[in-house]
């Protein structure tokens, strides 16, 4: 049974850092795409971060570009999520995604329909 399971959330101040990591289980997940998403009260989920299989490629969010970082470590079967400078607006909670319809994906998934199995998700809350 594929599991995702999500850990790192937290109460955090502006200007903070956090780390969030999603670790896999089930089977093997280094031949295919992982990525962050978060869904702040009242919006849609929206995409924050992916990352290709072999953890050589990756994109972000303009939101949150040279803020966050997007990681994995195949071995571990776990992906991470560095946050730093951490805004108000990055209020939400976080959920990861993995893609295990497609291995070997080249283009990095962004929309929430191209990822098959979630994490519970954790929540980010950035005081001002």
């Amino acid at each position: 049974q594929v599991q995702l399971e999500v850990s790192g959330g937290g109460l955090v101040q502006a200007g903070g850092s956090l780390r969030l990591s999603c670790a896999a289980s089930g089977r093997t997940f280094s031949s295919y795409a992982m990525g962050w998403f978060r869904q702040a009260p009242g919006k849609e989920r929206e995409f924050v971060a992916g990352i290709n299989w072999s953890g050589g490629s990756t994109y972000y969010a303009d939101s949150v570009k040279g803020r966050f970082t997007i990681s994995r470590d195949n071995a571990k079967n776990t992906v991470y999520l560095q946050m730093h400078s951490l805004k108000p607006e990055d209020t939400a909670v976080y959920y990861c995604a993995v893609d295990l319809l497609r291995p070997f994906r080249v283009v990095i998934p962004r929309r929430p329909s191209e990822y098959n199995y979630w994490g519970q998700g954790t929540q980010v809350t950035v005081s001002s």
